[in-house]
């Protein structure tokens, strides 16, 4: 079986991570919505599962269709580079080494490089440097869909066990706490992934959550009137 690369792993870590940040976002601002127009479990129950099971199909589907067009993308680049090597090797020899000035290598050691990776896999050489990829490890959109589907339900079962289990003087609040801490630990992990500033990203999941809630709370309060 073949070895998946860090590149690969970290896509679907991606995909899992975002995939439990949307159904921690998505279920809190259902239940908290239905919760805010009435006090019945079995109400706020039915609309987290329904919310749950539409959820996790639709990240999964989602997912899937999103990484087999970067898939077809990388491809069609990969069959394009192909033909300009062919076409003209000398340019995208030179391309390659200008990217290497420009790291600050020095000429001199830039074209040794040039020529010894040009000289051993161009096609991977120049596709790698011109498009920040690997052509010979394309992601998998299976293993980015069955991370989503996984994912997701597991982070919707937080605010839906928080808005049931505690009373119900104490089950809005006890949701937005649970959800705030459960969204920062997601936001810091995709923006570790994304080499991100993880401050931005925690603030960013943090405050989108927060938002959702309150607007998904007082639309349900309005219309349990």
């Amino acid at each position: 079986m073949k070895q998946k690369s860090l590149a690969q792993k970290v896509n679907m870590m991606r995909a899992a991570v975002m995939g439990a940040n949307d159904g921690i976002l998505s279920v809190a601002g259902i239940v908290i919505g239905v919760a805010g127009a009435t006090t019945s479990n079995y109400a706020v129950f039915l609309a987290g599962i329904s919310g749950m099971l539409a959820g996790t199909v639709s990240m999964a589907m989602g997912e899937y269709v999103s990484v087999n067009t970067q898939k077809d993308s990388q491809k069609k680049a990969v069959i394009e580079q192909k033909l300009s090597l062919e076409n003209d090797f000398e340019k995208q020899f030179e391309f390659v080494k200008q990217r290497y000035l420009e790291q600050g290598i020095k000429e001199e050691l830039a074209e040794k490089a040039t020529s010894e990776m040009m000289g051993k896999d161009p096609l991977v050489t120049v596709v790698r440097e011109k498009y920040g990829f690997d052509p010979r490890q394309f992601t998998s959109p299976y293993a980015a869909a069955i991370a989503s589907m996984i994912s997701f339900p597991l982070g919707s079962i937080l605010p839906l066990a928080a808005i049931l289990l505690f009373p119900a003087s104490t089950r809005i609040l006890a949701t937005f706490l649970a959800v705030i801490v459960a969204l920062a630990i997601t936001g810091w992990l995709a923006a570790v992934l994304g080499h991100a500033n993880w401050k931005h990203g925690v603030a960013r999941n943090v405050s989108s959550g927060i938002l959702t809630m309150m607007v998904t709370y007082v639309i349900g309060v309005l219309i349990g009137r």
